[in-house]
């Protein structure tokens, strides 16, 4: 093999082998509760690149059936749906919730980002809050605390961008 010549840029240099990121031991399961088809699109992809795996409800009634029949680990809930709403339908999940002795994190995701708007998503029973539109650092920061931790999530590290000043 040709060698590259003494003082040459590293850009001659042949690049070490990437090494794979680990990925967690287990899958998440998240439930997204969205209407809009490419906002559904997106989160998916988002979210596979932090180690989930979805199901999507496209309104609140459908949401809260999927939150009755399977477990998930994080929903992701839209706040305005048609049918029923987010807000609804996290009352729903919550009520049901109360009866089978458990609690799901769930997380909104709104285009409202008046004053008062993430209160009125706790107050409806939410865990959390995020605004449209979603960035993935903003994302995995929720994901990072709202997931059963068994570690962080597995992604690389450049993908992560400091947290603006004042968050």
């Amino acid at each position: 093999p040709m060698r590259p010549p003494v003082g040459a840029p590293a850009a001659a240099l042949p690049a070490p082998a990437l090494t794979p990121v680990p990925m967690p031991e287990r899958q998440f399961r998240v439930l997204v509760a969205e209407d809009n088809r490419t906002n559904q699109m997106v989160a998916a992809g988002m979210l596979a690149m932090n180690g989930c795996v979805c199901e999507f409800a496209a309104d609140g009634v459908e949401a809260v059936r999927a939150a009755q029949r399977e477990r998930f680990d994080l929903i992701l809930m839209d706040c305005s749906m048609p049918e029923m709403d987010g807000y609804e339908a996290t009352a729903h999940i919550r009520l049901a919730e109360l009866a089978m002795g458990r609690r799901t994190p769930l997380v909104a995701m709104t285009a409202n980002t008046q004053a008062g708007d993430a209160e009125k998503c706790l107050a409806a029973g939410m865990d959390d809050y995020l605004a449209k539109p979603i960035t993935l650092v903003e994302l995995r920061h929720k994901l990072e605390k709202w997931l059963p931790h068994g570690g962080p999530l597995a992604t690389p590290a450049q993908h992560a961008a400091p947290a603006p000043a004042g968050a």
